[in-house]
């Protein structure tokens, strides 16, 4: 399954004990530190992104998310691909079946929600369990890490496993650093919408109980405008694949 692998969290008990370690350092290692000229200080400033946005409108409010063209250029042309549909896929539904010239994420669903946590979507299917039909490479920068909140990530079920599987951080999550590539940053209210989807009523899998629906994701190039809302009374279009489970 393409989910963000429990394996990897660490308890809590064990992040408050490195985070008290890390606070034991002596004055003079707290001056060298801080120095502007510091070799270790600027090792790990972290990468802004300079890519286009993309804006996830969903049936609970607009997320919008730029992109780290940069550091993660596979990732990012694989993601615009999907959601523009200039890139083919494969209907998870029928294996045989090459979508062509059709936008994979609009109708999907955000299928688990973890307060605290993130969100989860980019699954036709609708269970954690679907996929474009290919895999993309693992893109990790050792100075770019899920140190944020509303780092977007893709979700995998091991090493270059992507596809289009995708999460979004509540906060950070450094458990998580050079297992999953960041191809994204979102916004603060962004981050507010996903903590808003996280907290509906949710079943033993963490699957809302009633669906959260991506409804488009646009990608908005560099000095050009945002998309107008979507309105309210539009209906979402369905993905194949869940109209082929019914």
């Amino acid at each position: 399954m393409k989910l963000i692998r429990r394996s990897l969290l660490l308890s809590t008990a064990a992040l408050i004990a490195l985070g008290a370690f890390a606070q034991q350092s002596t004055p003079a290692d707290a001056a060298s530190q801080s120095l502007p000229d510091s070799p270790d200080s600027q090792a790990h400033v972290s990468p802004q992104p300079t890519g286009p946005t993309a804006v996830f409108d969903t049936s609970m409010g607009r997320m919008t998310c730029k992109l780290f063209s940069e550091e993660a250029p596979k990732t990012v042309a694989n993601f615009i691909g999907l959601a523009e549909g200039t890139k083919d896929w494969t209907n998870p539904a029928m294996p045989h079946q090459k979508m062509h010239g059709k936008p994979f994420y609009n109708g999907t669903i955000f299928h688990r929600v973890i307060p605290g946590f993130m969100i989860q979507g980019g699954d036709p299917l609708g269970t954690g369990k679907g996929d474009p039909g290919y895999t993309v490479p693992d893109e990790f920068v050792p100075n770019l890490n899920f140190d944020l909140a509303g780092r977007l990530a893709m979700a995998n079920s091991g090493p270059n496993t992507d596809g289009s599987q995708f999460f979004i951080t509540e906060v950070p999550e450094p458990h998580l650093n050079q297992h999953y590539t960041i191809f994204g940053q979102c916004d603060p209210h962004s981050v507010l919408v996903a903590q808003s989807i996280a907290e509906v009523e949710r079943d033993e899998n963490n699957k809302p109980l009633q669906p959260v629906v991506l409804k488009k994701v646009t990608i908005v190039q560099n000095g050009q405008p945002m998309p107008p809302p979507p309105s309210d009374s539009a209906a979402a279009p369905a993905a194949p694949a869940a109209q082929a489970q019914q």
